[in-house]
């Protein structure tokens, strides 16, 4: 036997973890995803003309908040407040 062979090599320890810890981290994930939800939707006004858009993220330093959270992307459902 030549211990420079990788296929002598005994494997190494977090290979041999087994089960439990393939149930951790599979828990893990699950608990990280349950807890993920879709952005909200607000609706921006122009500082410019007065127009609205409906965006989920902020349209840029010409554009204020004018109403929201929603939960579609036409700002017309409202999002209940937890």
């Amino acid at each position: 036997m030549n211990p420079m062979n990788p296929m002598n090599r005994t494997t190494s320890a977090p290979l041999r973890a087994g089960p439990l810890a393939a149930l951790l981290v599979a828990l893990l994930l699950a608990s990280a995803t349950l807890r993920a939800a879709p952005a909200p939707w607000f609706k921006w006004r122009s500082k410019v003309d007065g127009s609205t858009s409906c965006s989920q993220w902020p349209l840029g330093p010409g554009w204020e908040r004018a109403g929201g959270p929603y939960r579609d992307s036409r700002c017309e459902k409202p999002m209940l407040a937890k």
